[in-house]
Order: structure tokens, then sequence, then C-alpha cells
């Protein structure tokens, strides 16, 4: 996306809790109401706008980004978001382990072994985990879960977790950061756990470590969002 120039001086959050930039009301690409469903997402809204300098770089202003999704793409297509979560459980990451070195099945155990008994308990959703990477459906109670799961969520949570879940590779680490019952930076560690392990054996490399960089920002920045989203 192409910096452009500031063109206000004020920014406040209106009655509505939308934004407002020199008492213009923002409106997302779609033309709607930049409006936010509590205040505390407001006024980080707001403080995206506040802390531009003297040019706007939307490319950085990803709670911005969250909240014009959610409400110009999953409000009207909740049907279709809701069916990518639950096909994103279907082939979760977490449910395809290594079989060997026993090390990285080790780590792999440590960090997602709780994420799966918490989905098993929490959402009463009975993943099935599998040694290998040739898919294997999970079982439709599994998936039915994960449905009501998502259903559940709030059109702002739901477009942050869609974030999460595509950088992660995981819809159960998405809705377990919804439920609180996981720290951000355990959940990049634990979608992060066989490239940390590949990177400490055969060495890091630059370039990708600059691209897992900004994804690891924006996934931060969306695990704010839905923390914040969620009240």
């Amino acid at each position: 996306m192409t910096a452009r120039r500031r063109f206000y001086k004020e920014v406040a959050v209106t009655p509505e809790l939308g934004i407002a930039l020199d008492g213009r009301a923002v409106k997302t690409p779609m033309k709607l109401a930049l409006q936010l469903p509590n205040a505390a997402l407001a006024g980080a809204v707001a403080a995206e706008w506040a802390g531009q300098g003297a040019e706007i770089n939307p490319a950085g202003m990803i709670m911005t980004r969250l909240a014009n999704t959610a409400i110009d793409r999953v409000r009207p297509d909740r049907m279709r978001i809701e069916a990518e979560v639950c096909d994103y459980a279907n082939s979760d990451l977490v449910c395809y382990r290594a079989e060997g070195p026993a090390e990285l099945v080790r780590l792999q155990a440590g960090l997602w072994d709780p994420v799966v008994d918490w989905a098993r308990t929490e959402l009463d959703a009975p993943f099935e985990v599998t040694a290998g990477l040739i898919h294997r459906p999970q079982p439709e109670g599994a998936l039915a879960a994960t449905a009501v799961a998502a259903r559940a969520l709030s059109d702002f949570e739901l477009a942050a977790i869609h974030t999460v879940m595509t950088l992660s590779g995981s819809a159960l680490i998405g809705l377990m950061l919804a439920r609180a019952a996981l720290l951000p930076e355990e959940a990049w560690r634990a979608a992060h756990v066989d490239e940390d392990y590949q990177a400490e054996y055969w060495g890091a490399d630059a370039e990708a470590e600059a691209r897992r960089a900004a994804r690891e920002i924006e996934f931060l920045a969306a695990c704010r969002f839905l923390a914040l989203a969620a009240g």
C-alpha cells in the first residue's frame, strides 16, 4: 500500500465509537462507517491514526485494517468465513506430528498437546492427532464443535482469528487465543516449532528472519485486536 500525506491534525473517538479526523468520520474502503464495538478497540484504532507522521502508512495500520475487514468482508459473508475456520481446523497444524527426530517430536508434543487437549475439554471437540503429513479428516463432532465456537464470535473477533490462523496454520490456536487461554507469545512459538527446530539445526536465513519478523508484528497486532474485541 502506498503512503500518502497526512491531511488531518486531530483524531477523536466519536460517541458512536467511530473515528473522526478533524471532525470528519472515517469510512471503510466500502464507504461504511468505521464503527468499533467498544471503547478500548476504538481507542486502539484511533491511536494508529494519531500515531502517523507526515505521511500515512496504511501497511502499518493493522488494527484499522482488521476493523475494515470485520465490517466490509466478515459481516456480509460470515458463513463463508466461519466455514474457512472449520476448513483450517480439519487440517490443523497442531494435529500433524513429525515421526522424528525425537527432539522435534518432543517439542511438538510440549507445545501442541495443550492446544489439542484444550479443544477436547473446552470445546468438546474430539480432535485426533496423526503422525506424518497425509491428510486425515477430523471427526464430524470436532468440526461441528468448531463451527459452534466460530459462530459465537463477533465479526471483529472472527476477522482477527482469520488473520491469526492464516499466519499460524491453526484455527485451534486462534480459538484458544479468543478464550484468553493462551498468551500471544506462546501461540507464536507453538506455530513455529518446526521452523525454529530447523533454524537451530541448519542455521537461520536473513531473508527468512526478516519475513518472519514482519509476520510476527502482524500476528501480535491481530492478537491484541482479538483481545480488545473480546472485551
